[in-house]
């Protein structure tokens, strides 16, 4: 159900922009992005830091495509985002106890910290290429391609991470010490 709240505004920038317009699918992101931000605001009393980053660049970039009528900036919100937080997850490799994938996943996981630094790098490749790949797209195909990039794309891309993520996590942890496993007992000999 969280995937689906996080992936609203993008499904209704898809819908709006496809029966009404660039500027009508403009501004219906900034109004969810705003309205999630209240609504988590009120539900938890905290807003996660990826949410309120990722809601103040929609209304600006939202803001500066609505009153100059030009769609660019919008288009390179998305390059502008994810360059964020790429360089946010990787920064965490080297600052910190923990990357910021434990931060956020830590607690549903007992992993070793090496394991940690490996999938905090998956994130890592999947910020960069999502913002590496919407500028290809921006710059390479109409506004219509780029708004299937924007939806198709981005969810795509963010399902794989997190299976892969999924995947790798439980190979690596199923019974090993360093996930917090016991260790089989020894067995002695007759």
């Amino acid at each position: 159900m969280q995937a689906f709240i996080d992936f609203l505004p993008v499904l209704v920038f898809f819908v709006v922009y496809f029966t009404a317009g660039i500027y009508w699918a403009t501004a219906a992101i900034i109004a969810v992005m705003v309205v999630q931000i209240a609504a988590t605001w009120l539900i938890k009393r905290t807003v996660s830091k990826m949410l309120l980053v990722s809601g103040g660049l929609v209304v600006v970039f939202g803001g500066i495509t609505l009153v100059l009528r030009e769609p660019l900036f919008i288009q390179w919100k998305l390059t502008i985002v994810n360059a964020i937080f790429a360089a946010a997850f990787l920064g965490s490799q080297f600052i910190g106890q923990k990357t910021l994938i434990e931060r956020i996943m830590g607690h549903a996981l007992e992993a070793p910290a090496h394991l940690w630094r490996q999938v905090n790098l998956i994130w890592v490749a999947n910020f960069a290429i999502l913002a590496v790949a919407n500028v290809y797209v921006v710059y390479n195909f109409d506004l219509d391609a780029w708004a299937i990039f924007k939806t198709a794309g981005t969810i795509g891309l963010t399902l794989l991470t997190v299976i892969g993520t999924a995947v790798w996590l439980s190979m690596h942890t199923a019974g090993t010490p360093e996930a917090g496993a016991e260790p089989a007992p020894k067995q002695e000999g007759p």
